[in-house]
């Protein structure tokens, strides 16, 4: 799964990279982004162009009746999302892209015990999520914008740490992605795990679990065994 990443990208490389307009000091560097916060997702318009958008992280599908489901619906699995009844209206016609500069995972250690790693490109550039993105109408006439981060199998660096992480898409793939013309046979091909020589993971220490703690001291690197003061 993907339940934390980070996105210090500036406006400037989020414009160039995505084609869009994104207005300087319109997106502040966050080292610990959490579900249901807002997160910057960029997405096509009919009339073929791309637009950037806060959505909050945790899809709520349009036929829901309670907006507390999106809690659970962070993630979805690229090999079902096509199919299940949460996000296959989404799949079809509402696809997206998440800007990263990288995320999270928890590697379970002995006992109940996690070690949260970080997991970063190897050169630095930018981590682009597929995701998905959806609108709830609330019953006072308010609609609710919400997302999730396609997951897949890990590769071989991300195998030991845990058993899934988000789909990221390369550059050359984000056309075919956004496009609704795209044939469910090419989506499902993009649907891969990143190459395992291209990422860069070490560990963080606990700071990390608590999503109030936003800053890039979560970025350091451990250098010896995390004794758990920061879990409180």
């Amino acid at each position: 799964m993907c339940g934390r990443f980070t996105c210090f990208l500036s406006a400037e490389l989020l414009s160039q990279l995505y084609r869009v307009q994104v207005e300087p000091g319109s997106v502040p560097p966050r080292y610990n982004i959490a579900p249901s916060q807002p997160v910057l997702i960029v997405r096509e318009l009919p009339d073929g162009s791309r637009q950037a958008a806060w959505v909050h992280w945790g899809l709520i599908p349009s036929w829901s009746k309670d907006p507390s489901v999106g809690g659970s619906l962070i993630n979805a699995r690229s090999e079902t999302a096509a199919e299940k009844p949460s996000f296959r209206s989404a799949f079809r016609r509402r696809r997206c892209l998440i800007p990263a500069s990288g995320f999270y995972e928890w590697q379970k250690k002995e006992g109940k015990s996690k070690q949260p790693w970080f997991i970063t490109s190897d050169d630095g550039r930018p981590l682009s999520f597929a995701g998905l993105w959806e609108q709830w109408h609330s019953p006072d006439g308010s609609d609710i914008e919400t997302c999730a981060i396609l997951t897949t199998s890990p590769n071989e660096r991300m195998e030991p740490i845990h058993h899934r992480m988000p789909v990221i898409l390369a550059p050359e793939s984000f056309r075919a992605w956004l496009s609704p013309e795209s044939c469910p046979d090419e989506l499902q091909g993009l649907l891969v795990p990143f190459p395992s020589e291209r990422m860069k993971c070490y560990p963080v220490r606990t700071l990390v679990n608590r999503p109030g703690n936003d800053s890039p001291e979560l970025l350091i690197p451990l250098k010896e065994p995390d004794k758990g003061e920061d879990n409180q």
